[in-house]
């Protein structure tokens, strides 16, 4: 059996800061808390939690705080968060947003603050795009949009000014038709693909494997964006795509009559797994 692994897989710039920023702090001591699974993979946060690290998943049990270590996840958070944060006098903040991420924030910001109304292209229920939300100023028109119907929908309505963002890990051909449809009915419309560069890497590259393999094999967190966006990529070029967590969820048996395997990785999937995925297809004896 040809096994293809993608050269792109594994964890990203801003997903290796982070997670290396926790057992940095984990390594000096200290109670450690992170707002929110510093990434979408069950296997790190369930290491970091073993380590002693307390993962906070609300504003109340944030608020009961006194003391400690709080570091800000690498997807970020709202503004009224850091705020927050920044009165406690016993929590030291420490900041682990994704820079892509903190460019967003800034852009939002910004374009909010000079009256214009803010579209960001993505998941409303993802942290990410909740935390860009919250830098927004209060008194523009906010939305989210995350497909088609939407971006019409919105279309449809009357604004003068817009600005638009993106989810860091949204999909990047959505996204340029989505972009379209807004700019084809909007008057006044302002894009900034805030899409990162490794993000449009691995989906290129992965898009590119499905397409000549028999069966692709997509690796990460179950509740990781940027991996069920490689996966709907890879269905799109290969009807035989398995998105898994481990190499525990791969049944071997399902491959034995295949010729050609293609390997990738969600930004937030540890080397080490991949490297089982890997090594357990490769010596699967069939």
């Amino acid at each position: 059996m040809k096994v293809i692994t993608a050269e792109t897989a594994g964890f990203c710039f801003g997903v290796k800061r982070a997670v290396e920023t926790v057992y940095e702090e984990i390594r000096k001591g200290g109670k450690i808390y992170t707002y929110g699974e510093i990434i979408h993979n069950e296997e790190v946060v369930r290491d970091l939690e073993e380590k002693g690290v307390t993962v906070i998943r609300s504003r109340e049990e944030l608020e009961q705080l006194t003391e400690g270590t709080v570091i800000i996840r690498s997807h970020g958070v709202p503004r009224d968060i850091y705020e927050l944060l920044k009165k406690k006098e016993g929590i030291r903040l420490v900041d682990a947003t994704c820079p892509f991420v903190l460019k967003i924030h800034r852009i939002v910001a910004e374009e909010s603050s000079k009256g214009r109304d803010i579209v960001i292209i993505g998941d409303s229920e993802h942290p990410e795009v909740q935390g860009i939300m919250g830098f927004a100023e209060s008194d523009v028109a906010l939305d989210c949009i995350k497909d088609g119907d939407e971006a019409e929908d919105y279309a449809a309505k009357p604004h003068k000014h817009v600005s638009v963002v993106a989810q860091t890990t949204f999909n990047v051909h959505k996204f340029k038709k989505l972009v379209e449809i807004l700019d084809k009915k909007c008057y006044d419309v302002a894009t900034v693909n805030t899409i990162c560069n490794a993000t449009e890497q691995r989906q290129n590259e992965a898009g590119e494997i499905a397409s000549r393999v028999d069966a692709m094999i997509v690796v990460g967190g179950r509740h990781s964006s940027n991996t069920r966006k490689l996966y709907e990529i890879c269905s799109e070029r290969c009807a035989d795509t398995r998105f898994i967590q481990t190499v525990d969820d791969l049944d071997p048996d399902s491959l034995k009559d295949v010729n050609c395997v293609g390997i990738t990785a969600g930004a937030s999937t540890p080397n080490y797994i991949i490297e089982e995925v890997q090594n357990h297809v490769r010596g699967t004896d069939f």
